[in-house]
């Protein structure tokens, strides 16, 4: 592939991808710090959840892969349905977690996001060391 489709890229995806990713991580540590038993986690959209992060961190990755070495359509059709997905499946996992968890979630994960290292967004991206 040419330098041209790369062009093709948003110039805001990587921005977004790393908003999406620590907006996750923020929600994973609230959740780690909270006393909730397991079933009071919807197990399944927890790991909905969890899959689309690897969907995120993979793209970051990719955004770092030599021009021509991807097929860029195919990864931003991927990634901007991932990123969609992200929007519905954190509301999914929201409206079935236990009513009780809501109030101390919500303050815990704006705490805790606002104290994120922005280069968090790339753990357990190959290549990079956050």
């Amino acid at each position: 592939m040419a330098r041209g489709p790369q062009s093709k890229v948003p110039a805001d995806l990587r921005q977004r991808l790393e908003v999406t990713r620590l907006d996750l991580l923020a929600l994973f540590r609230a959740l780690d710090r909270m006393d909730l038993r397991p079933i009071e986690i919807p197990q399944h959209l927890f790991q909905e959840l969890f899959e689309l992060d690897a969907d995120c961190a993979e793209a970051l990755w990719a955004l770092d892969q030599p021009p021509g070495s991807l097929d860029i359509r195919a990864m931003l059709r991927d990634v901007e349905a991932a990123l969609e997905e992200v929007t519905e499946a954190r509301s999914r996992f929201r409206s079935n977690l236990a009513s009780r968890a809501h109030p101390t979630l919500e303050t815990l994960e704006a705490s805790i996001r606002q104290s994120l290292d922005p280069l968090e967004a790339y753990s357990q991206v190959p290549g990079r060391v956050p």
